[in-house]
């Protein structure tokens, strides 16, 4: 069992940052972590994943050059840095731990976290 707890998000200006934390607990130990996000009416999407060595990891093209996924696995923490914010933006994001290797479908994530709402004004 994987536990996930979110927190970070808020309201922030078009254009502002927002870090978002996702702490991992429990058996971690072979689970790539990863960050969704949901709009109202929208499918979950997937934003960036992240093996706990750091060194390889993945955002998808909308956010990239703007997100940065980090993983501290000493703290056992994955980091989401968002700058430049959109209103677009604006979701629920969640952190999902997966024990497949570089997926990015939501169905082959197995431990979800609350998720934490976050929104971008114009």
């Amino acid at each position: 069992q994987v536990q996930l707890v979110e927190s970070g998000g808020g309201l922030v200006q078009a254009g502002g940052s927002l870090r978002l934390s996702c702490a991992a607990s429990g058996r971690t130990s072979g689970y790539m972590l990863g960050w969704f996000r949901q709009s109202p009416g929208k499918e979950r999407e997937f934003v960036a994943h992240i093996g706990w060595s750091g060194f390889v990891a993945r955002v998808t093209d909308s956010v990239k050059g703007r997100f940065t996924i980090s993983a501290d696995n000493s703290k056992k923490t994955v980091l989401l840095q968002m700058n430049n914010l959109k209103p677009e933006d604006t979701a629920v994001y969640y952190c999902a731990a997966t024990g497949a290797a570089w997926t990015s479908r939501a169905v082959d994530f197995d431990y979800w976290g609350q998720g934490t709402q976050e929104t971008v004004s114009s």
